[in-house]
């Protein structure tokens, strides 16, 4: 009798700049430059995405249909005709909400460990 190989995970864990980068896109739809501000502003300076970076985890995102870009541009006077927009999809909340659950499991797997302390309320 053949043993079942277990199904690969439907979405497998996403590296730590990808994930920032749906991070940014689950507040607002937004360009490349402004993308990266928001990664560096949210993460204190921490995660600075190179350019280079940030284009090569757009493309692989729109091929994954994680994110769109959008065809609909702000109004002339506050935009500049080179930027691309882009917006979450479902099915990219959906796998950012299921790697940031993932997260937290760990993140609680690392507090039971006494590796973190637990925050206290305010």
């Amino acid at each position: 009798m053949a043993t079942k190989t277990p199904a690969p995970e439907t979405n497998p864990p996403l590296t730590p700049a990808m994930f920032h980068v749906l991070l940014a896109l689950a507040g607002d739809d937004l360009h490349g430059y402004a993308i990266l501000k928001e990664v560096t502003q949210r993460t204190g300076g921490e995660v600075q995405l190179s350019t280079g970076t940030l284009y090569g985890i757009i493309k692989r995102l729109l091929n994954d249909g994680l994110i769109s870009e959008l065809r609909q541009r702000p109004a002339a006077a506050d935009d500049d005709e080179r930027r691309r927009y882009y917006r979450l999809t479902a099915k990219g909340r959906e796998v950012a909400a299921t790697e940031a659950a993932r997260l937290e499991k760990m993140v609680a797997l690392a507090r039971s460990r006494h590796l973190l302390r637990k925050i206290q309320p305010a």
